[in-house]
């Protein structure tokens, strides 16, 4: 039988934990038919690089490409240079666009989906009064949505904060989406994320009233419907969701961005279904995948045993403040074997407390997550054994 652990918890005490011994098998397999599925992949660091908190994120390109390798393999399309790369948290412009075209090439050579986040992210930071004139958020968007398309890919086109700081009202946002879809060579998905992952988002679309901002959202999806394959909804609000896909014109999907209630959204209702882009599909990508599978086959009794338990796991990961789920996700990579180190770029490995961690390992373990669970138990009583926790 396997040792306890001893875990930290939210109350300064220790709790045992005893590890399963077998993981949950999940061979490979195709993509998924009846709902499109992409998963926000992780970016890995070059733990070996001499980085500071302002200089540039260095990569491990062969451990962050083959990580996306997996994803594909499981049947699930990999959304590149999203928020779970750490765009805005570390990976600068730079580093994205050759993420963008690494990835692209690779999912050309293995015929795996992809689509990867174009935004504003290169124009710095504003302060001190400064805002941009919208002339330069739209040229910068410009140059972001042209290295996608170059690379041969398809856009998320991403919020922008530099946007969100110069908008005046509705008109503006309706100005600036509307020229952008005029030009894009093929249809995009639009990327609405709330502010519980990026602050500087408040009062997106012009308001901070959702309801009108979801109907200035859907202005630009209505004038443009040719061009929008489908929209990301990240606001964790079931309920407003719902409202909004069914709201939507024939043809344009919703993809979730909800990580708290995903399993009934992709589940849908009599009235339709989302499709999927997440951040948990990162760590959950195998099980997700073979999840969607079985609702291919019509079980969606079966789709909902493997999926739901999977909640507990994912509200843990983005609980407040919700922009540190990705710590969560790179410390779940490692444990599971997908890299040889818990170092992330821009040191976010810090961001989350060990009791933290400690429960996030313990709800992966449960599920089956690792596929070598020894494996993840060595790793978790190291990481454990640096902040003075042994036996």
């Amino acid at each position: 039988m396997t040792a306890a652990i001893r875990l930290p918890g939210t109350d300064g005490g220790l709790r045992a934990y005893r590890p399963r011994s077998e993981p949950l098998t999940l061979p490979p397999g195709p993509a998924p038919r009846s709902r499109t599925v992409f998963a926000a992949a992780h970016v890995v660091a070059d733990p070996f690089a001499d980085v500071g908190p302002d200089t540039p994120a260095v990569l491990d390109w062969d451990a962050t490409l083959a990580f996306r390798r997996h994803l594909w393999a499981h049947g699930l399309g990999v959304a590149e240079a999203m928020d779970t790369a750490q765009r805005g948290m570390g990976l600068d412009w730079a580093g994205a666009a050759e993420l963008i075209r690494r990835s692209a090439a690779e999912a050309r050579s293995l015929g795996g989906r992809i689509v990867c986040g174009a935004g504003t992210d290169h124009l710095p930071a504003a302060g001190n009064g400064r805002t941009y004139a919208l002339d330069e958020i739209r040229r910068a968007y410009e140059e972001q949505l042209a290295v996608v398309e170059d690379a041969g890919a398809r856009a998320v086109l991403m919020a922008s904060r530099a946007l969100a700081a110069a908008a005046r009202d509705r008109e503006d946002y309706l100005e600036i989406y509307g020229q952008l879809l005029r030009q894009a060579r093929e249809p995009v998905v639009l990327h609405w994320l709330g502010p519980m992952f990026d602050p500087a988002l408040e009062g997106y679309w012009g308001a901070t009233d959702l309801d009108t901002a979801t109907g200035t959202f859907l202005e630009v999806v209505a004038a443009h419907p040719d061009k929008v394959d489908g929209v990301k909804v990240s606001l964790l609000d079931a309920r407003r969701e719902i409202g909004l896909r069914r709201l939507l014109p024939d043809g344009v999907r919703c993809y979730t961005g909800d990580d708290f209630h995903y399993p009934e959204l992709i589940a849908g209702d009599e009235q339709g279904f989302s499709h999927a882009l997440l951040g948990v599909f990162d760590p959950l990508g195998p099980l997700a995948a073979h999840a969607v599978r079985t609702l291919d086959a019509g079980h969606m009794t079966g789709f909902r045993a493997l999926l739901d338990p999977t909640a507990e796991l994912s509200q843990h990961l983005f609980q407040a403040p919700t922009r540190f789920y990705k710590t969560g996700v790179v410390l779940l990579a490692w444990l599971a074997g997908h890299q040889d180190h818990f170092a992330m770029v821009g040191g976010q490995q810090s961001a989350r407390s060990l009791p933290h961690l400690a429960r996030a390992y313990e709800l992966a373990d449960t599920l089956g997550l690792f596929p070598d669970p020894k494996l993840a138990e060595d790793r978790i009583r190291a990481l454990l054994a640096v902040y003075g926790v042994t036996g």
